[in-house]
C-alpha cells in the first residue's frame, strides 16, 4: 500500500533546551493546537531509552490530531514507539536500509545542504528533503554555509521530492520561502522558545494560508516552466 505524505507546511522540530520551560510534550501539544502540521522529535544528546520516554509522551500529546510524529536520526526509537516516520541527516545512516527496516508506510525524510546531494535522493525511498540552513541559525552551530533563498530555489527546482526549508526562519520569511518552491517551513526556536507556542505556530500557519490564497502566489518551479 502506498504511503501518504503529510502536510509539511508548519513543520515543528523540537529542541529539548528551548522546550525546557514547559517540556517537549506540552510544547508539541500547544504548537499543534496553533497549527503545526508535522512534528519531528530531535535530541542529539539523550539516550535512546530517555528519548523513547519523550517520544511516547509526544505521541500521546498528538493523539487524535492527525499530525504525524517523526523521529530524528534514531531508527530504534522510531520503531520502539511506532512513530509515523524517521528523518535522517547526511551522516545518520543509509536511507534505503532505513526504508527496509521501517516498511513502505513510514514517512522518511533526508537532510541536504547543497544541490549536489540531490543526486542520491531516490523518490522511491525518500519522501521529502529538508534543505538547510536557509539562513544562519544558533540552533545548529556546526551547520553548513547558508543556502539563502537563491540556493533554496535551486534545490526546490531540482528536487524529485517535496522540500522543507529550515534554518533561521521567521514568519516574515513565509512568502519568500514558498515562492522559492518549498512545501513548508521547518521551525525550531521560533516556536519552541516562544512565550506562547500555540500563537507562534498560528502565526506561521496563518501566513502560509494567506500566501497560498493570494492569486499572485507562484513557486519557483512554476516560474521556470
Amino acid at each position: 500500500m502506498s504511503r501518504r505524505l503529510p502536510d509539511l507546511s508548519v513543520y515543528l522540530v523540537t529542541d529539548p533546551h528551548a522546550c525546557r520551560p514547559r517540556g517537549v510534550a506540552e510544547t508539541v501539544r500547544l504548537a499543534v493546537a496553533g497549527g503545526a502540521t508535522c512534528v519531528q522529535l530531535r535530541d542529539k544528546q539523550a539516550s535512546d531509552a530517555a528519548l523513547v520516554d519523550v517520544a511516547r509522551s509526544a505521541k500521546a500529546a498528538l493523539a487524535g490530531s492527525g499530525v504525524p510524529l517523526i523521529v530524528n536520526d534514531r531508527l530504534a526509537v522510531a520503531q520502539a514507539v511506532a512513530a509515523d516516520g524517521l528523518h535522517l541527516g547526511q551522516g545518520d545512516g543509509d536511507p534505503a536500509a532505513a526504508r527496509a527496516a521501517l516498511g513502505p508506510r513510514a514517512i522518511l525524510g533526508l537532510s541536504i545542504d547543497h544541490p549536489g546531494q540531490l543526486a542520491a535522493v531516490d523518490p522511491r525511498v525518500v519522501d521529502y528533503v529538508g534543505a538547510s540552513p536557509v539562513f544562519a541559525t544558533a540552533t545548529k552551530p556546526d551547520h553548513a554555509a547558508p543556502l539563502g533563498l537563491t540556493g533554496l530555489a535551486e534545490i526546490c527546482a531540482a528536487s524529485p521530492v517535496p522540500v522543507v526549508a529550515i534554518g533561521g526562519l521567521a514568519v516574515a520569511d513565509v512568502a519568500a520561502v514558498l515562492n522559492a518552491g518549498a512545501a513548508g517551513l521547518a521551525v525550531v526556536s521560533a516556536i519552541c522558545a516562544a512565550a506562547d507556542p500555540a500563537a507562534a505556530a498560528a502565526a506561521f500557519a496563518g501566513a502560509i494560508r494567506s500566501h497560498r490564497a493570494a492569486p499572485t502566489a507562484r513557486t519557483a518551479k512554476e516560474t521556470l516552466r
